[in-house]
C-alpha cells in the first residue's frame, strides 16, 4: 500500500517527530530546514487540551530531536501546541482523527509523555490494554516452540540483561535443548565471566559452555580504530565462533540473541533519509550468510520491558537492575586502537567507578554508568615527576529504554572521591573528566 494511501483509511493516526512530517508531506504541507535546530528539553505550550493532550494543565516538558521542522501545515489542520524554537509543534485534524507531534512523547524524558500516548491509545483510537509480563512470556514460549520443534539452540549470552533473561525464557521453552555459550571475548569487564557462571550455577541450574575467544578478538582489533569497522569485526568474530560451537553439538539450527528494538532502531536504516547510527554486533553486524537461524524473542521490546519479564521469571533483583553493557564490550569505550594495557587501565577504571556508584547509594538511580578511555594524554605532576598519562572520561546518565537520556547529576563530593579514586589507583591514568552531553545529539556509548 502506498503511504500516502495511510491517510484515507478513516482510523486514527499519530505522527511522531519525522512521522509528523512525513504526514504532512503527503498531505501538502510543507517541512523545511529549522531555523533553530531543536534536541533535548524543550517547554511545550499546549493551545488546546480537548483531546490529545487531555489532563495537562497548558504546558509540559518534551524531549525534542530535529533539524527539520513544518514550516506550512496541511490544509484542514490546526496547531494545537508550540515551543519557542516550533512555532508548530503539535497539529490536528480533528475530523480526520490525524495528529501529529514534533517532540517524542515515547521516551522518559517527556514528563507527560505517557499521558499523551494515553489519550491516543485510549480516548481517540478506543484501544484496551492487554499487555504484561505474562502475556509476554506464554506468548513467546508457544512461538518458540512452534518455531524450533525439535531442533537444538545455542544462545549467545554475554551476561547482561537481555541475553540473561532471553536464556531463562528459552530454557523454560524448550529446556535441554538450549545450549547457552559465553564467549570471553577479552573485551569484558573485570571479573565479568565469573560473575555470569556463579548467577546461572546457583540461580538457573542451566549449564553454560564457556569459550575463550581473546586471541582471535585482540588480534584482528589490532590497529583498527574506526569505531563501525570495530563493531562489524566483533560481529563477525562472535558468529564464527557460534557456528564452530554449533557445528559440535548435533541438531543445533537456531541462534537466540537478547536483541532489542532499540538495537534494531540504531543499526537498521529504513527506506528513505533514515541513517544508521551505530551498528549492533547482534543486529548489524551479522554476516549476509548464516548457516543458523535467529530467535530474538525481546526484538520488540525496550530494556524496562525485559527487566519487568525477568522479573516474572524470578531472575534476582540485584541482576536485573545491572547497568546495560554493550556487546562489543570494552572495545567501543577505547577510543582509537586498541591493546591489552589500555583494556587493563579501562578495566581498573570501570571497577572503581562502579564502587564508589554502589558505595554512594546511587547505583539504581543511574541507568548506565561506565569509563571511557580517551585517544589522548595530558600533563600532569604526581609527587615530583611530571606524568604525560591517558584522559579518562566517566559517563553516567538516566533513561529507561536508551533511546533518549540525560546525564545524571553526581553530588560533587562523589565526583570528587571517584576522581581521586581513579588517578590514584590506576597507573595510567592522570587526568578525569565528567561527560555532560544527553541523548541526542550525543549517544550514551562514545563509539
Amino acid at each position: 500500500m502506498p503511504v500516502r494511501d495511510i491517510f484515507e483509511l478513516d482510523i486514527p493516526i499519530l505522527g511522531i517527530c519525522y512521522g509528523m512530517q512525513l504526514l504532512a508531506h503527503f498531505l501538502n504541507g510543507k517541512v523545511d530546514n529549522s531555523a533553530k535546530r531543536e534536541y533535548g528539553q524543550a517547554t511545550l505550550e499546549i493551545l488546546d487540551d480537548n483531546d490529545l493532550f487531555c489532563g495537562l494543565n497548558g504546558s509540559t516538558s518534551v524531549w525534542m530531536s530535529h533539524g527539520d521542522a513544518l514550516q506550512k501545515i496541511p490544509d484542514g489542520f490546526e496547531v494545537i501546541a508550540k515551543t519557542s524554537n516550533s512555532p508548530i509543534a503539535a497539529i490536528r485534524s480533528f475530523n480526520k482523527k490525524i495528529y501529529g507531534v514534533q517532540f517524542h512523547p515515547e521516551v522518559h524524558h517527556s514528563v507527560d509523555g505517557i499521558v499523551i500516548l494515553e489519550n491516543f491509545l485510549r480516548n481517540i483510537c478506543k484501544c484496551k490494554e492487554k499487555w504484561d509480563e505474562k502475556s509476554i512470556i506464554n506468548t513467546q514460549i508457544e512461538k518458540i516452540r512452534e518455531t524450533v520443534g525439535n531442533s537444538k539452540v545455542i544462545c549467545a549470552l554475554s551476561g547482561g540483561v537481555d541475553s540473561t533473561v532471553a536464556a531463562v525464557l528459552l530454557h523454560k521453552a524448550i529446556g535441554e535443548q538450549l545450549h547457552c555459550i559465553h564467549i570471553d571475548t577479552g573485551l569484558m569487564r573485570k571479573n565479568e565471566s565469573n560473575i555470569i557462571l556463579k548467577l546461572f550455577k546457583e540461580n538457573f541450574n542451566i549449564p553454560i559452555e564457556v569459550i575463550d575467544g581473546s586471541i582471535p578478538f585482540l588480534s584482528r582489533l589490532r590497529g583498527i580504530s574506526e569505531p563501525e569497522t570495530k563493531r562489524k569485526i566483533i560481529g563477525n568474530t562472535f558468529i564464527e565462533l557460534f557456528e564452530e560451537a554449533a557445528k559440535r553439538i548435533d541438531g543445533v539450527k537456531f541462534l537466540a540473541q537478547g536483541t532489542l528494538y532499540p538495537d534494531v532502531i540504531e543499526s537498521v536504516s529504513v527506506k528513505g533519509p533514515s541513517a544508521t547510527i551505530k551498528s549492533h554486533h547482534n543486529v548489524g553486524g551479522l554476516p549476509e550468510k548464516m548457516n543458523l537461524k535467529l530467535i530474538e524473542p525481546f526484538r520488540e521490546l525496550f530494556k524496562d520491558e525485559v527487566r519487568a519479564v525477568g522479573r516474572e521469571l524470578d531472575i534476582p533483583e540485584w541482576f536485573i537492575e545491572r547497568h546495560p553493557f554493550p556487546g562489543p564490550g570494552l572495545a567501543i569505550r577505547i577510543i582509537g586502537e586498541i591493546s591489552e594495557e589500555k583494556l587493563e587501565v579501562l578495566r581498573e577504571a570501570d571497577d572503581i567507578f562502579i564502587q564508589e556508584i554502589k558505595n554512594s547509594g546511587i547505583y539504581n538511580a543511574i541507568w548506565q554508568a561506565f569509563v571511557v578511555l580517551l585517544s589522548v594524554k595530558s600533563v600532569g605532576v604526581m609527587g615530583d615527576e611530571r606524568t604525560y598519562e591517558n584522559v579518562a572520561a566517566i559517563r553516567a546518565v538516566t533513561s529507561t529504554d536508551g533511546m533518549t537520556a540525560d546525564w545524571f547529576e553526581f553530588p560533587y563530593n562523589v565526583l570528587k572521591r571517584i576522581s581521586n579514586r581513579i588517578i590514584n589507583e590506576v597507573h595510567g591514568i592522570n587526568r578525569v573528566v565528567y561527560d555532560i552531553s544527553s541523548k541526542p545529539p550525543s549517544t550514551i556509548e562514545w563509539e
